[in-house]
């Protein structure tokens, strides 16, 4: 039995493709272009196309595939992208399980703490409900809200296999440490330069989690039969975003700077994914994990960077 695999050739899907292959797993890696390697498959999630038969009796699914968030600026065409990259692949796959004999063992689908909001302080975990919701309610929307409701969208996709009796795991990542890219990566050059600096007030709260653990609770869940439904794959230990600073410039022995990036030049600089997801708090526990007993290779922030860097 394989493993299948949606977007694979990103960032955290080629991690986990290799982690797959080292412990000797078959696995089918989906793409969306004429398939050129034996262990490719071709789908078109935007048409609904999938070869029913690339799924029958897989060992799992890992889902993955969806435009990148902090890839480009928020225009409405990117909103939309990054809407229909999530919802439309989500629903096909979710949908063609449904019509299996011999279905997957475990849909893995991609999630993300978005799903939250602005939690500022507060410590939540995967029970947690915000305790309200202002849009459409007479006020404003909430800072993160527009990502919240993308997430919430995202996972909603996932109900016809769940319907049709398949193990489903809502997989809620926070932000990936690794140097090859991602969060982490794209700070490295500014901080490898002395010029890293908290943003906003700094007190807004990060949860992260490192490469290995990530690859580590993925290939844990799969192997927890009873588990289903959402789950925080993030470290224990969210830090602020000025203790987040502080440790990557002494993780790379670099003065950093002592004046915070403020708020208006973030907005300049990325719109509106400076309110949607810097400069909102997210102190997210890893609670299901813990309870499944997964244990972190680098449960703290400093042991991560200096495993990582």
């Amino acid at each position: 039995m394989a493993v299948v695999v949606t977007g694979s050739s990103g960032l955290l899907g080629s991690a986990l493709v290799r982690a797959l292959r080292d412990e000797g797993r078959s696995v089918v890696r989906l793409v969306r272009r004429t398939p050129e390697e034996p262990d490719e498959a071709f789908w078109n999630p935007r048409e609904g196309l999938l070869d029913p038969t690339v799924l029958e009796g897989a060992e799992a699914v890992v889902h993955l595939a969806g435009a990148g968030v902090a890839d480009r600026r928020w225009t409405d065409d990117y909103r939309r992208e990054l809407v229909d990259s999530r919802v439309q692949g989500t629903r096909t796959l979710a949908t063609t399980i449904a019509t299996l004999e011999r279905k997957p063992g475990v849909l893995l689908s991609g999630s993300a703490i978005g799903v939250y909001g602005d939690t500022g302080e507060h410590p939540v975990e995967e029970s947690w409900e915000p305790p309200a919701r202002l849009r459409g309610q007479g006020g404003p929307p909430a800072r993160g809200q527009w990502l919240a409701d993308l997430v919430l969208a995202w996972e909603a996709e996932v109900a016809p296999a769940e319907e049709a009796g398949v193990r489903v795991v809502r997989m809620r990542t926070g932000h990936v440490l690794t140097a090859e890219g991602g969060f982490l990566g794209r700070m490295l050059p500014i901080f490898k330069l002395g010029l890293g600096a908290p943003l906003g007030s700094g007190r807004q709260y990060t949860s992260w989690i490192s490469l290995p653990d990530w690859l580590g609770a993925v290939t844990h869940i799969m192997a927890e039969p009873e588990v289903s439904g959402p789950v925080n794959l993030t470290a224990p230990t969210p830090v602020t975003n000025a203790e987040f600073t502080k440790a990557l410039g002494r993780a790379l022995r670099r003065p950093t700077m002592p004046v915070a990036v403020p708020g208006f030049a973030l907005r300049a600089g990325l719109g509106d994914l400076a309110d949607e997801g810097v400069l909102i708090g997210q102190r997210v526990l890893p609670r299901r994990l813990l309870e499944m007993g997964y244990r972190f290779r680098h449960p703290r922030l400093d042991e991560a960077l200096a495993a990582i860097l």
